[in-house]
């Protein structure tokens, strides 16, 4: 099989359990770190699916590699050739397909509950899951592209996850380990400065390490299952 191409743009959002997903089942991937400065592939065909992780940044941020990344997701969705994004990725393949990422109306950090749609294709990728809690961190959004269907819906941020064929863009971050979410929390702890006066979207570091013991283990069962689901139509 071919490899998946995974997308890293900066160093301490990296692939997480999606790489133990791949690693486990045998599959191949190959990562193009950004942050490290190494170059996108110039094409889609020594692939056999594309995976865009998160990062600080916009997709609306003038860096010339999202102009490159737009391109690779365009041909791969032209191609039927799976596509998944996590935080950023996901709204990278919704800007590529044109529509826009925007202002979310507060930021979301820590665990947020997230609400599967009456659609059947959230039955299809998730089954009869309940209603859980997803690992968050972001403070933009995407809409929806033309013929993307909604199969994830949250409170603060109502597009959580969409889904087109083969292809799934995710608002959260799905891929979490207890390490990353420790390295987030320590690096990125600015996040929390005045923390009397955060909104209700924003959680505590300890407020997300109290709950972590319960909520990562049901996040990594759902992150199994829609990997699994992708993974289906990877090409040979």
């Amino acid at each position: 099989m071919k490899p998946v191409a995974v997308v890293q743009h900066c160093h301490n959002v990296r692939p997480g359990h999606f790489a133990s997903f791949l690693q486990t089942r045998g599959i191949p991937f190959e990562l193009f770190a950004i942050d490290r400065g190494d170059s996108l592939p110039a094409s889609i065909e020594a692939f056999s699916g594309l995976c865009f992780m998160g990062g600080p940044m916009s997709v609306n941020d003038e860096l010339p590699w999202i102009v490159q990344e737009l391109d690779l997701i365009r041909a791969a969705v032209a191609a039927d050739m799976p596509v998944i994004g996590h935080c950023l990725g996901g709204q990278l393949m919704s800007k590529a397909l044109g529509v826009p990422v925007t202002r979310n109306p507060v930021k979301e950090i820590g665990w947020g509950r997230v609400v599967p749609t009456a659609t059947p294709e959230a039955q299809s990728w998730l089954g009869g899951q309940a209603p859980f809690d997803v690992y968050q961190w972001h403070g933009e959004t995407f809409a929806l592209p033309p013929g993307a269907v909604r199969i994830l819906e949250g409170e603060v941020c109502v597009n959580q996850a969409w889904v087109m064929g083969p292809h799934l863009a995710m608002q959260f971050h799905i891929e979490m380990t207890e390490e990353l979410i420790t390295e987030w929390n320590g690096e990125w702890r600015d996040e929390f400065a005045g923390e009397s006066c955060l909104p209700p979207s924003v959680q505590t570091p300890g407020a997300q390490f109290e709950q972590l013991p319960h909520k990562l283990p049901i996040m990594r069962t759902v992150a199994e299952r829609l990997y699994t689901h992708w993974a289906r139509n990877l090409r040979a």
